[in-house]
């Protein structure tokens, strides 16, 4: 899948400015990004996903034009009309729904509250393709660091998304289980066709998952070799 990146963000804080300059144009079904904190890894996540408005530029994923800043005709897809799928690195599920009701969140257009008990063969498949049938219908707070994780990428993929982006998925896992959810991760992704964006730290998922390989430093895209 093609996907065309090349936008501009710029953000204040008092004194100081941060400029997001982002230009990738990759048809790489695995990108993964490095790069210190506060370099506008995840504000481009959010960018692509539709949470952040760029100031200028576009986004085309699959050929599909997400944002672009034409004088005519601007365009700003919502979230929800994108085909992207999101796995915050807190996870970000909703304390309030238990797992099946997190899982299909997504599928509701309006984004209402799915009932406790609604069926949805969609929401059972992805229980099923993680081990979690039997947690359905627990909260997140009864759950584990690696439930939450499964829970959280279950909502993502339920979506049948074009490309997921992930948001240093694994950071908050122990070792044994990073590599259980790497290989889960990388078993889905060849198995489904989507691409994905996996910002991270550690280069074992670099060297796991990666394709393309970026370091954004101050907000620009640099080309990494693939770590031995």
């Amino acid at each position: 899948m093609q996907l065309n990146l090349a936008f501009r963000k710029s953000l204040h804080t008092g004194q100081t400015r941060f400029d997001l300059d982002v230009a990738l144009h990759t048809c790489a079904p695995r990108i993964v990004i490095r790069g210190p904190s506060g370099a506008g890894k995840s504000m481009m996540l959010k960018a692509i996903a539709g949470l952040v408005k760029p100031d200028s530029g576009h986004i085309e994923v699959g050929g599909e034009t997400y944002y672009a800043d034409h004088a005519r005709r601007p365009i700003h897809r919502p979230p929800q009309a994108r085909r992207v799928g999101y796995l915050f690195q807190d996870y970000a599920l909703f304390p309030h729904l238990n797992v099946r009701q997190n899982i299909g969140f997504g599928l509701s257009r309006r984004w209402f509250n799915p009932r406790k008990h609604a069926a949805d063969h969609r929401v059972d498949h992805w229980l099923d393709a993680l081990g979690m049938h039997d947690l359905a219908h627990h909260y997140p707070r009864e759950l584990s660091g690696g439930q939450q994780q499964r829970t959280a990428l279950a909502r993502a993929l339920v979506m049948q998304p074009d490309l997921l982006l992930l948001d240093e998925p694994f950071a908050a896992l122990d070792p044994d289980l990073r590599h259980v959810l790497r290989d889960e991760l990388d078993r889905f992704q060849k198995r489904l066709g989507f691409s994905m964006i996996l910002i991270t730290h550690d280069d074992e998922d670099m060297r796991a998952l990666g394709g393309d390989n970026y370091l954004m430093k101050a907000g620009r895209l640099h080309k990494m070799e693939t770590p031995r």
